[in-house]
């Protein structure tokens, strides 16, 4: 059911389920290991999309790195482009458009600064399914007390 822009590229309104948009979204950042991944559901209140997944970068390189994954997998998988694509690396903040779901790509700084979770504080998040939080436990490093054998002793090398 999707339809072309009077510039004949196609939009993605239509080609893929919004939410199940998002969520592939926040499954492609987590594979470059975005941090404090959030989907804000907009659906209800005034606004120009249906979602918005916000993630965090530590690095230029990783900003790219997210940003790359989002934008390759879904053209190469899913058949879908962004609409826009604004900000850069080296602002620290890039968006991906993709007409009904926003991805904001951002460094920490200015994800604290601009606090865009608090401006849209009256959207519910959308909460990670059971794959994605399986998939997080897996790769979290065991704490130290986790290490410590049975009796006190640590394991041999």
């Amino acid at each position: 059911m999707g339809f072309f822009s009077v510039l004949g590229f196609p939009m993605v309104r239509g080609l893929m389920d919004s939410k199940k948009l998002a969520l592939r979204c926040r499954e492609l950042a987590d594979n470059r290991k975005a941090e404090n991944i959030v989907i804000l559901d907009l659906r209800k209140l005034p606004g120009v999309a249906d979602f918005m997944v916000l993630c965090t970068g530590s690095s230029e390189p990783h900003l790219r790195a997210i940003e790359e994954e989002i934008e390759e997998k879904l053209r190469d998988e899913d058949g879908l482009r962004p609409r826009a694509v604004d900000g850069t690396r080296h602002s620290g903040w890039i968006v991906l458009d993709y007409g009904d779901v926003l991805v904001h790509v951002m460094k920490l700084e200015l994800r604290e600064r601009y606090d865009l979770e608090g401006l849209w504080n009256d959207a519910p998040r959308v909460k990670a399914g059971a794959r994605a939080a399986r998939k997080k436990s897996a790769r979290k490093k065991p704490a130290v007390a986790d290490e410590v054998a049975p009796g006190g002793e640590m394991p041999a090398p």
